[in-house]
């Protein structure tokens, strides 16, 4: 078994184990000692030796007498890691990165009931552009690109849900403020994998966003580049998805 990198384990019955490892996570149930052999490649008396050692430290389950599953050991170290896999951890280098190649405020937002708030900011004096929304600030859904991006993963009666509490105000004459004007672009998103915010929440600031998840393939916070309304440029749309793809890797996706 090779790592992702390319690089085979140096020590033999770690690389088996590996092997043995993933036999067991590509199979929902339980999995025969004679499947599990022909999978690897190893004899089932040494299949059957390392399986009884990753038994033994919980790696492993035998739910019957010839059969494995992963064991409950991988779950409390997965839970562990996933505990300290933080979305603004992940995300403020490559947020950073993505604002000098673009010299634009960068943002991450999540979604808190029906808005968005900004959980951190990377910018300069240089964008040239005030700061309007500060980190902590809200913002309705339907006024914002990232908000946006939370509603296109709903479903429609949640969207109309939504459309009903909130009336759908608007902030500027180019806010979606009709619920058909709105599910438009939501489908348009959906098919897109990016929303944009074209000065409707604030006149004269345009904004491009592109989703971030987690190792569940769940939409957790939102990656934004705002700048004056004449500034957006189209051929960042590429590095915004590539950046926000990035700390979705770094949060376990693997989409």
């Amino acid at each position: 078994m090779k790592s992702k990198e390319g690089q085979t384990p140096a020590i033999q019955v770690l690389e088996r184990s590996f092997a043995l490892l993933d036999v067991l996570a590509s199979h929902q149930d339980p999995v025969s000692l004679k499947q599990i052999s022909e999978a690897t490649g190893l004899h089932p008396s040494t299949a059957h030796r390392i399986l009884n050692d990753l038994a033994i430290g919980r790696f492993v389950d035998r739910p019957e007498a010839g059969s494995y599953r992963l064991g409950m050991r991988l779950l409390e170290l997965g839970n562990l890691v996933k505990a300290r896999l933080d979305v603004r951890d992940a995300a403020l280098s490559p947020m950073r990165e993505l604002h000098k190649f673009t010299h634009q405020p960068v943002n991450l937002s999540v979604r808190q009931g029906d808005e968005i708030v900004y959980i951190e900011r990377t910018y300069s004096e240089r964008s040239g552009m005030q700061v309007v929304r500060a980190v902590g600030g809200r913002a309705p859904l339907h006024l914002t690109s990232v908000g946006k991006l939370f509603l296109a993963s709903d479903d429609p009666q949640r969207v109309r849900a939504y459309a009903t509490r909130t009336g759908l105000a608007g902030h500027t004459k180019n806010s979606l403020t009709d619920i058909h004007a709105l599910e438009r672009e939501l489908a348009l998103i959906r098919q897109r994998g990016l929303s944009r915010d074209d000065e409707e929440l604030e006149l004269g600031v345009r904004c491009m966003a592109a989703g971030i998840y987690d190792d569940q393939g769940t939409l957790v916070a939102g990656l934004s580049i705002s700048a004056p309304a004449d500034r957006l440029e189209e051929g960042w749309l590429a590095r915004l998805k590539e950046t926000a793809s990035q700390i979705s890797q770094a949060l376990g996706y693997r989409g």
